[in-house]
């Protein structure tokens, strides 16, 4: 018995004292990176102003929000401002039409940026090589509503580029612009184009931190090139491909608004196949002006897209500890 209340004073004497010497470590290992923390700081300004502190708002998704009285003089209704959302007959058509985008948009844009990036790293000119990235990255830099212009340009039923093309060779026009079914694979392709230069940099660096050594081994031994990619580059990719996977299933409940509202706008014969939640949220926010439902259905968005993370997290962690986020 003695021994045992020894042992626990002695712990807890332990802890006690370790507390202070965990604070007096953080403030010197503050004291000594003083300079690598203040170009942090900037960083962590941002996202606390931006990222952390709306959070606070997400209190209007239980209220009849009211601008002039604010957040703490609105009434709260409860989960009354996701009935609009969830008894609405598009609700399961507009989340379908999400998850459905984002996964051609994820599956297709990292296998896009992969086979770019081994193909860029395979260059062997330098000017070249370097080029070549510059100008897959360049379509990064242009705004969808201009990428929209280049889609009227290319898809109009009677000016359009490739009807043109098809009227000269004798054959029909496609209606694009009336036609839902083809679009899944119009916007994945647009997306694949306009994303991928700024995907192959992630890859790239990846790759570049890779040991020539290993490449120079793998020759000697006879491996061609494209057992070199097969059996070194390739899963030496697989860790930055699952981190990259993980942090865009957490969007996955967002659909990209920027392109979609840009290139199909308030075209209802698209609608089947293109609407996705933040345009029929965008829509509503038009016509009731109610705040309380768009932060509802971002609360909805959020909870879930946190849910798929853990998800597929654990997942990931089962297969391979190395490569999950926690």
């Amino acid at each position: 018995m003695d021994s045992a209340a020894r042992s626990g004073k002695t712990t807890t004497a332990a802890t006690s004292t370790s507390r202070p010497g965990f604070a007096r470590s953080f403030v010197q290992e503050l004291v000594r990176n003083k300079y690598l923390y203040l170009l942090t700081l900037p960083a962590v300004v941002f996202f606390f102003v931006f990222s952390y502190l709306p959070m606070f708002g997400v209190v209007i998704a239980f209220q009849d929000y009211n601008p002039i009285k604010g957040i703490f003089g609105s009434e709260f209704v409860g989960l009354r401002n996701f009935d609009f959302f969830f008894t609405s007959s598009d609700w399961l058509k507009v989340t379908f039409n999400t998850l459905y985008l984002n996964t051609l948009f994820i599956g297709f844009g990292l296998l896009a940026q992969i086979a770019f990036a081994i193909m860029i790293s395979e260059i062997v000119w330098k000017p070249f090589q370097k080029a070549t990235q510059s100008l897959t990255l360049l379509p990064y830099f242009i705004s969808w509503p201009i990428v929209a212009m280049f889609a009227v340009s290319l898809f109009s039923t009677d000016s359009g580029f490739i009807n043109r093309m098809l009227a000269a060779a004798g054959m029909d026009p496609i209606h694009f612009y009336q036609n839902p079914d083809i679009w899944p694979a119009t916007l994945t392709l647009l997306k694949i184009w306009k994303g991928t230069g700024y995907g192959v940099i992630i890859y790239l660096a990846t790759i570049t931190s890779i040991d020539r050594d290993i490449y120079e081994a793998a020759k000697i031994d006879g491996a061609s090139r494209l057992q070199a990619i097969r059996y070194i580059t390739l899963p030496m990719l697989a860790n930055t491909t699952i981190l990259l996977l993980l942090l865009a299933v957490g969007h996955m409940f967002y659909g990209d608004f920027g392109m979609i509202y840009a290139i199909i706008g308030d075209n209802s014969m698209l609608y089947p196949t293109t609407d996705v939640i933040d345009t029929f949220v965008f829509r509503a926010l038009r016509k009731y002006s109610d705040m309380s439902m768009s932060s509802a259905v971002g609360l909805y968005q959020s909870v879930v897209g946190f849910v798929l993370v853990l998800i597929t997290n654990a997942i990931v962690r089962k297969v391979n500890k190395d490569a999950a986020l926690f």
